[in-house]
């Protein structure tokens, strides 16, 4: 086994704040410890909490490097006592609960993923964080069975095109929201079935034209706030409304007996806080239920643009600025 350097390069949070105050700096390798294996890090995924964690609003859970990043790929390089001394040198992606903007980063070895032969690991690295995130809030919490039709609000986002995607695998007819003409182009070339501009259009009344005055059978809600007031109206009769992000406010305003005499469900999740034990659960069905999928090509990121690690702050700016269609990663 090759010698490991003593330090490695990181991309620190110097202070909350806007892209700037991601910065450069040197720190000891961590050390891997029961159940866990340390990657070298080719590709780290840039997500919306990695923003929201810069700006102050996002603390890493007890116990999780402070530095951001939630998903990386790698190859294995050493491990915790516990784990299997052959998968030395082997390629994995892993969702992690922090530090993935480093050259190396530990993961518990029970969320790793392998990598596909001829998979690239740009590719493997902007799968975990967005295929955790959709598969537990839109199958496992929102119950989409084939035949399906769901809303996804951010269609263009990294979860919105991993939404498309899953579900078009999984038989759902797939209706997106997105900002302009061009991004539900974009989306619909991805695979939506509808995307509609919220600019340029009510969706409440466009999700009614298009269901034929039915209704969606789940939406996935990235903005909260009052939108969900909005989004239950989309619902048919005994919908499920998912929230995962309040982008657009913590607080909602909703008529209960609507919410009774339709049946409906509202419920939602955070990925990060969750224990080791439930991540190890979710990793376990998606690599029987999905790592098929991408084993045999069907399921690929959608990727925007790869910035290097040192242009983290870049990356940042790009992804605030809104003008990315799926996923923005870090070359390391």
């Amino acid at each position: 086994m090759a010698q490991l350097p003593d330090l490695m390069t990181v991309i620190e949070i110097s202070t909350p704040g806007g892209p700037e105050v991601l910065v450069a700096s040197h720190r000891p390798l961590p050390v891997p410890g029961a159940g866990e294996v340390l990657l070298k890090v080719a590709y780290a995924g840039v997500n919306r909490p990695d923003v929201i964690q810069r700006k102050g609003l996002y603390p890493a859970p007890p116990g999780a490097s402070d530095l951001p990043g939630l998903e990386v790929s790698g190859t294995v390089v050493a491990m915790g006592g516990d784990v299997d001394p052959t998968i030395i040198g082997a390629r994995y992606c892993a969702l992690v609960s922090g530090g993935g903007y480093a050259e190396y980063c530990l993961a518990r070895m029970d969320v790793c993923l392998p990598v596909p032969a001829g998979m690239e690991m740009a590719e493997a690295a902007a799968l975990p964080e967005t295929l955790f995130t959709v598969w537990h809030n839109v199958f496992e919490r929102g119950y989409a069975s084939p035949g399906e039709t769901v809303l996804i609000h951010g269609g263009t986002s990294g979860i919105g095109t991993m939404a498309i995607k899953l579900g078009k695998l999984f038989d759902l007819t797939v209706i997106v929201t997105c900002g302009s003409d061009d991004k539900c182009a974009a989306a619909q070339k991805i695979g939506a079935d509808h995307a509609i501009n919220y600019n340029s259009s009510d969706f409440v009344e466009r999700v009614k034209a298009l269901t034929s005055g039915e209704g969606v059978h789940l939406v996935l809600d990235m903005v909260a706030g009052n939108y969900v007031s909005r989004n239950l109206q989309c619902l048919r009769e005994d919908g499920r409304h998912v929230t995962i992000a309040v982008q657009g406010g913590m607080v909602a305003e909703i008529n209960m007996a609507f919410v009774m005499s339709r049946r409906l469900t509202l419920t939602g999740s955070t990925l990060r806080p969750r224990t080791p034990m439930f991540k190890a659960m979710l990793s376990q069905e998606i690599l029987a239920t999905v790592w098929p999928l991408v084993c045999d090509g069907a399921l690929r990121p959608e990727i925007d643009k790869i910035f290097p690690l040192a242009e983290a702050a870049d990356a940042h700016a790009y992804m605030e600025s809104g003008a990315h269609v799926g996923k923005i990663m870090l070359a390391v």
